[in-house]
């Protein structure tokens, strides 16, 4: 059953206020629940070289994938999980604690930050009660605050969306995360916010990548989406990925949830590339032999077979192998010309092709509609036991007693 932060975004430990999320390893593992974007601590039980001071650094994660770094400057025991109260502008905000330790510090430096750099801001302290129960009515306006800004965006008329709503922990501030393609002027939008729901108004406009990654969702692999699980940057994807792979270039199957390319198609686009790498430029080069000319039809290439057609016969393909293709290649440069382009491999993917499969159809062996006729019932047939025994010899012999004067 999910928690009650679910909805929200905000996860199981921040929404309960309960330390810590996950297996109750002290917070140190990758599987807090339904939080999104965790972060395995595989420095927690390592020792520090001798005179190096620990981080005073802690990542803060709130709504959502929006996480930033802050300094604990009053030395306070924190551990993944933890509700604490920020430095925010103005006032205080509410967020729980999702990395703390040296991990910390190659984040830091990951992002061209340091640990010493006077921006970061301070953890006041572990919230309280009573900043709780502000934070949670503060999550209860959000919805509603989501679709009456909608509502006064449409009015104004502006080409704009608010895709999602944040309130800041003590209820002083609202950030308002919308999309648009164009640039909006929002000054008019801004003072109708501020009269409406009274409270200071900070908008922030985000891409059709990071609204799905804040909203979520299941993609066609049937899994929650990676941007809304475990990736952080979001690298551009071409469709030359797509065409490297040999993928159709249906936009209907290639777009994600954000509208634009999806993000697997990076994942094994460095296998494809370093695999196509030994094949021969085949686009604009034509395979002559003596049986005629041949165009390239397509490519296979973990299997690194390449198909062929004549020009008389372009509905048949013939499989040739990648050295194969080199070879003759070479030889019409030399101006040679093959007896064929590799018959004798195209037998032999027939024969493969034709091949018998080594496993017993089980299902197939039942007739599908051999539950739709009724069973008839088998009368029972009441046999005698004696009947049909046969008889020992000799017994329809009369016995000694049964013989004439006894």
């Amino acid at each position: 059953m999910g928690c009650s932060g679910c909805s929200t975004g905000r996860g199981c430990s921040t929404a309960s206020g309960s330390l810590p999320g996950g297996c109750r390893n002290n917070g140190s593992c990758g599987v807090g629940g339904c939080n999104k974007l965790n972060v395995f601590d595989w420095l927690s039980n390592m020792e520090l070289p001798g005179g190096t001071q620990p981080c005073d650094v802690v990542e803060v994660r709130f709504k959502n994938s929006r996480k930033e770094f802050f300094r604990n400057v009053n030395n306070l025991s924190l551990a993944v999980g933890d509700v604490v109260a920020v430095e925010a502008s103005p006032g205080h905000d509410i967020g729980g604690v999702s990395m703390t330790g040296e991990l910390v510090r190659i984040q830091l430096k990951k992002k061209g930050l340091t640990n010493a750099a006077p921006d970061i801001k301070k953890v006041y302290r572990k919230a309280r009660q009573n900043d709780i129960d502000k934070w949670r009515e503060a999550q209860a306006l959000e919805e509603k605050t989501m679709h009456r800004s909608r509502t006064i965006a449409v009015a104004l008329g502006l080409q704009m969306k608010i895709s999602d709503v944040e309130y800041q922990g003590d209820k002083t501030k609202a950030i308002f995360y919308y999309t648009a393609d164009d640039r909006v002027d929002f000054r008019e939008l801004i003072k109708k916010y501020a009269e409406e729901f009274r409270v200071r108004i900070e908008m922030r406009q985000i891409g059709a990548r990071q609204e799905a990654s804040r909203l979520g969702g299941i993609g066609s692999c049937g899994r929650e989406l990676c941007c809304s699980t475990w990736l952080t940057d979001f690298r551009s994807v071409s469709t030359s990925a797509a065409r490297y792979q040999q993928l159709s270039l249906n936009p209907l199957k290639l777009a994600g949830q954000c509208g634009k390319l999806k993000c697997c198609l990076n994942y094994e686009l460095d296998s494809y590339l370093d695999a196509i790498k030994d094949f021969p430029d085949v686009n604009d080069v034509k395979l002559k032999s003596k049986k005629g000319d041949a165009v390239h039809q397509k490519t296979d290439i973990f299997r690194r077979t390449m198909w062929f057609s004549y020009f008389d016969q372009m509905n048949e393909f013939i499989p040739i192998p990648v050295d194969r293709v080199k070879e003759i290649i070479e030889m019409n440069k030399k101006g040679e010309l093959p007896a064929d382009l590799g018959e004798a491999f195209k037998e032999k993917e027939r024969q493969v092709t034709k091949r018998e499969p080594d496993y017993e159809n089980v299902v197939g062996q039942d007739s599908l509609t051999r539950f739709d006729t009724a069973r008839k019932k088998k009368k029972k047939k009441h046999h005698n036991k004696n009947r049909n025994r046969p008889r020992p010899a000799g017994a329809n012999k009369p016995g000694p007693q049964n013989k004439p004067g006894n």
